[in-house]
């Protein structure tokens, strides 16, 4: 089982990037997805989660600028970022876990498989 997450790089803030995570075999199509990031000196904190049906839930701090999508025919999940700023520099993680309710989809404990990361530096 591999997730590849790619689509990262350097941005000006105020710009946008679009991440992908492409899954391995059907991981894409029978989980619920999630990403998450680890800024420099922090902890690894969750960004936004798609369940199998297509609900979706957001970070307060990425909400309205971020937005989380699936394609299950491409085993591949999206992380349209818009609107981009300097603390939203980090490496992203792309993760998979087995139908999780929205309630728990949010913590990374539950997701059992987990990509590489996709660096993202927002500057100037």
């Amino acid at each position: 089982v591999q997730l590849q997450a790619c689509g990262g790089g350097l941005v000006q803030p105020g710009g946008s990037l679009r991440l992908s995570c492409t899954g391995s075999g059907n991981i894409i199509s029978w989980n619920s997805m999630g990403w998450y990031r680890q800024a420099p000196g922090k902890q690894r904190e969750f960004v936004a989660t798609i369940s199998n049906g297509g609900s979706t839930n957001y970070a307060d701090s990425v909400k309205d600028r971020f937005a989380i999508s699936r394609d299950n025919a491409k085993n591949t999940v999206y992380l349209q970022m818009n609107s981009l700023k300097p603390e939203d520099t980090a490496v992203y993680y792309c993760a998979a876990g087995a139908r999780l309710s929205m309630t728990i989809a949010t913590l990374s404990r539950y997701y059992q498989y987990w990509g590489q990361g996709t660096l993202v530096t927002v500057s100037s």
